[in-house]
Order: C-alpha cells, then sequence, then structure tokens
C-alpha cells in the first residue's frame, strides 16, 4: 500500500506563487469592495478575475528582490516594489489586451499610461509591494 507523506514533494516557488497569487486576489477585493462606497453602494460588491490569481502570482519572481532591498529605508523599498508592479502590471496588461481578455481599463482615469497602469494608484502599490514582502519574511 502506498501512503503519501505529509512531507510530500512539493515545489516551493509553485507554494508561493499560489501564497502571492491568493493574497492579491483578496486584496483587490477589498480595494474593489471598498471602491464601491464612492457609487454609494453599501453592499460594497466587488470584482476581480481569474486572470488577476496569475498577475499576482508573478511576485513569487521578484523575491529576491525583497532579500536585496532589507537594508533599505521602508519608503524607499515601497518605491521599488511599486516600479515593479507598475512594470509588470503594463506586461501583463499589454498581453492580455493583445489577447482581447484584459480585466481593466484605466482609459478613463486622469494619470493612466495606454489604460493599463494608474500614476495615482502608486501610494496603493507600495503598501501592496511592502504587504508582500511581509508575507514574503512570515514564509520563510
Amino acid at each position: 500500500m502506498y501512503v503519501i507523506s505529509s512531507t510530500a514533494h512539493t515545489n516551493p516557488m509553485i507554494t508561493r506563487f499560489i501564497i502571492y497569487g491568493a493574497l492579491g486576489c483578496l486584496m483587490e477585493v477589498l480595494w474593489t469592495g471598498l471602491g464601491s462606497l464612492r457609487t454609494k453602494n453599501f453592499k460594497l460588491s466587488s470584482t476581480t478575475s481569474l486572470w488577476m490569481f496569475f498577475v499576482y502570482g508573478m511576485i513569487a519572481f521578484i523575491e529576491p528582490v525583497f532579500r536585496m532591498s532589507a537594508p533599505i529605508p521602508i519608503l524607499l523599498r515601497g518605491l521599488i516594489y511599486a516600479a515593479l508592479i507598475f512594470t509588470g502590471e503594463f506586461l501583463t496588461g499589454s498581453l492580455l489586451k493583445r489577447l482581447e481578455v484584459c480585466p481593466w481599463d484605466y482609459s478613463n482615469a486622469k494619470y493612466h499610461v495606454k489604460g493599463l497602469i494608474r500614476w495615482d494608484y502608486l501610494p496603493a502599490w507600495m503598501v501592496a509591494g511592502l504587504v508582500f514582502e511581509w508575507v514574503y519574511w512570515a514564509i520563510q
């Protein structure tokens, strides 16, 4: 009889990808839910897309930046993470837009770049990056 051990072979990168993907989707649901208050939607309705799980999961690939930036002051680290997130958002958004499945379109926003990123989201992405950093250190 074959018994599956609780220490079955798992790929740590896949595990981290799943953690970051799930956390990113949760943060997006919270962000869009709280954002619905602007339209007086007291149901706090939220939206996201399954594509976003994969987009957020790619945070696993920037883990080396978390290690390298540890001695840097928090504000600068937040800016670094926001720059990386903007880059990832722009690149993945460009690909998804080309495939006609991009779940976001910021074209109506005042400070957008090709409808794919919003400069006014800089503080939110700084905080998100720092949250992902905290999770990285917590799951070590």
